[in-house]
């Protein structure tokens, strides 16, 4: 490890003389370009972002956003969009101030990193040698009586010592109490106290037994606000002043911390309707609750200052925060071979914010399987959200930084994912200008009219990714105040056949109740081998007497979010527009465009972005695919109904 040490510092040593010395004096413009066309974006495709989230603010979702956009180290987008308070009267700015919730890790993963560089924390490393309560920590085991099905709890030793590697990326054993139960929300009122420190959260915490062995689970947990104590005995200094000494005043983040101070009140972004406040929450009120893991509040300017930073190997402006090394070695995969997941996790599952098709590092989810991907981007991408839906992400193969801020209790996908795919959506392909237009005769029109399904609306979704198998049920749930509630069945799985509903409330699985359990230990318990039954009890709004189902576990295919074109003859000429929430490329949902032919098969926008069209059919002429733009950037669409 001290080689390690020796050796990261150097690379920093030798980074700083031959990047530091010739970066540029100009400090980092977040204004956004005039022409973000410059920077290889749409300007007409990056507006859809902003009315996208209008709509997101008149449905309720939330009061507003602010989103901002990096491409090749120069700003394409900043824009705020709705409202700063619940009552719609305080337009939002894009300096508005959001609590960020656990887009706090990654800050407190780069401080821990600084402080490997210099020598003065060791990756591998026993927590004990910094917070020596953990050295008794007990781990927790639950057994179950075969003869009699009764759980039995006991406690055994740690089999390795929790090291503070585990802390970064999740394997420490250490989980968050479970705020929808009454012993676990006063466990964690007391934790987050503003009145407390990081010395009384680790100290109380190593009281609690682990919930996994440290090294063999992936678990997101509150091991990150360990891992701030750890800095503090480590750098010798209080955690909020190591961050706004080393990192947030070097980089130019000068509204990111753990308070809002009376004088930037009014740039603070109101809590969503139905949150829950928690201490970690209420950030107009002073601490020292230094909470690494989920403290901090920040803008979108200062966001995107850290994730540059990131993105350029760890320096921006000429200040070396970390070396390249350093960086490789945080957004890169970071779990030993063998390891599991506390629940859906990694490769073809997501647990909690980590997306499909990812693996963890150190502080980030990593995206390494793109074959498994529901959302477009390269491999290597790394990315994070918080609690409140806040999320960012760094495309290093696309130069891109992107940070979407707001304040919601809704599904994270339902609010990330769009914002995710109209980004790489709004990203330009080479012109190769307007063909020459073709006669076709105009009877022969019909043929085409149908629905085309992509599994993209990105030309830059290079990476191939595919429909996916999973058993189980087939329904998208989450937790609101202990209640496990349907969000969207998945269609033709089973529960959607069964008659379950977006709304409904799963009371019971198999006549246990569901209330006091977390999302894992559900989700776990609703997937199991094909051709299995489960008992599902539910209540649905406006039915007095609940529903109750027997539904046999399947395979079924699920799919990322794509996009829908449909296809119409109108008026002597092919007419295409979006038919799903999602635009694709020049296409939208209600804007029809009438496309030129330039052959029996292909057609082209004559306007906007020139986007070409070849139709694919079979031996005898019917229609079966669509492609979008031939070429390396293509996108290909499946015809899923229209003229035999």
């Amino acid at each position: 490890m001290k080689r390690l040490h020796r050796c990261l510092a150097s690379l920093s040593i030798l980074s700083f003389a031959t990047l530091g010395l010739a970066a540029s004096a100009r400090a980092y413009d977040v204004t956004p370009a005039s022409d973000p066309e410059t920077l290889g974006f749409s300007s007409s495709r990056l507006a859809r972002i902003a009315a996208w989230q209008q709509t997101q603010v008149d449905a309720g979702a939330f009061s507003g956003a602010v989103a901002a956009i990096a491409r090749n180290g120069k700003v394409a987008y900043l824009r705020a969009t709705g409202f700063r308070d619940l009552a719609k009267t305080s337009p939002l700015q894009s300096d508005s101030i959001f609590w960020i919730a656990s887009m706090s890790k990654p800050v407190t993963s780069v401080a821990a990193m600084m402080l490997v560089e210099e020598g003065k924390l060791d990756l591998a490393a026993p927590v004990s040698q910094y917070i020596p309560e953990f050295k008794d920590t007990m781990v927790a085991v639950e057994t179950t009586d075969p003869a009699s099905g009764e759980r039995r709890r006991t406690l055994e030793p740690q089999k390795r010592a929790m090291i503070v590697e585990d802390l970064l990326r999740q394997t420490s054993g250490l989980v968050y109490p479970d705020i929808n139960n009454a012993a676990g929300l006063a466990l964690y009122r007391e934790l987050f106290a503003r009145d407390r420190t990081l010395k009384d959260l680790a100290s109380r915490v190593a009281q609690v037994p682990l919930t996994h062995q440290p090294g063999e689970v992936w678990h997101y947990g509150i091991g990150v606000d360990v891992l701030a104590r750890v800095i503090e005995v480590a750098s010798g200094q209080p955690f909020d002043k190591f961050l706004d000494n080393r990192l947030f005043k070097p980089l130019g983040m000068v509204d990111t911390g753990f308070a809002v101070p009376p004088e930037k009140a009014q740039r603070l972004v109101a809590p969503p309707a139905d949150a829950r406040m928690l201490p970690d929450r209420e950030v107009t009120k002073p601490t020292t609750m230094f909470s690494g893991g989920g403290g901090l509040v920040s803008t979108a300017s200062d966001y995107l200052r850290f994730c540059q930073m990131l993105l350029n190997g760890g320096e921006l402006d000429g200040t070396r925060i970390l070396s390249p090394a350093t960086v490789h070695r945080m957004t890169a995969n970071a779990l030993p071979d063998g390891i599991r997941p506390a629940g859906p996790g990694f490769g073809p599952f997501s647990y909690v914010n980590v997306p499909f098709g990812s693996t963890f590092g150190l502080g980030f989810a990593i995206r390494n399987d793109a074959a498994w991907s529901w959302v477009p981007g390269s491999v290597g991408s790394f990315s994070w959200s918080g609690a409140w839906q806040t999320y960012f992400w760094v495309d290093p193969a696309e130069q891109l930084v992107a940070v979407q801020l707001l304040h919601s209790t809704k599904n994270l996908d339902q609010l990330t994912v769009p914002f995710r795919y109209m980004t790489y959506g709004a990203l330009l392909i080479p012109d190769q200008g307007a063909p020459a237009a073709a006669a076709i005769d105009q009877a022969a029109l019909a043929a085409f009219e149908g629905t085309y399904r992509f599994e993209s609306s990105s030309s830059h979704d290079r990476q191939k990714r595919a429909r996916h198998e999973i058993v189980g049920l087939g329904v998208d749930v989450a937790i609101d105040d202990g209640v496990l509630t349907v969000v969207s069945p998945i269609p033709n799985a089973p529960a959607a056949r069964a008659g379950v509903k977006a709304g409904d409330v799963i009371t019971h699985l198999d006549d246990e109740a569901t209330r006091g359990k977390s999302l894992s230990q559900l989700i776990e318990k609703m997937r199991g081998p094909a051709d299995t039954r489960t008992r599902l009890k539910i209540a649905r709004k406006g039915q007095d007497a609940p529903i109750e189902l027997e539904i046999v576990r399947a395979r079924f295919q699920a799919a990322g979010a794509g996009a829908d074109l449909q296809v119409a003859a109108r008026n002597g000429t092919l007419q295409v527009e979006a038919g799903g929430a999602l635009p694709v490329l020049d296409f939208e949902k209600g804007a029809p465009i009438a496309v030129v032919p330039t052959s029996r098969d292909e057609f082209f926008v004559d306007g906007g972005d020139h986007t070409r069209l070849a139709f694919q059919h079979d031996g005898v002429g019917k229609m079966t695919g669509l492609v979008l733009n031939p070429g390396p950037s293509q996108i290909t669409g499946e015809r899923i109904d229209g003229p035999g």
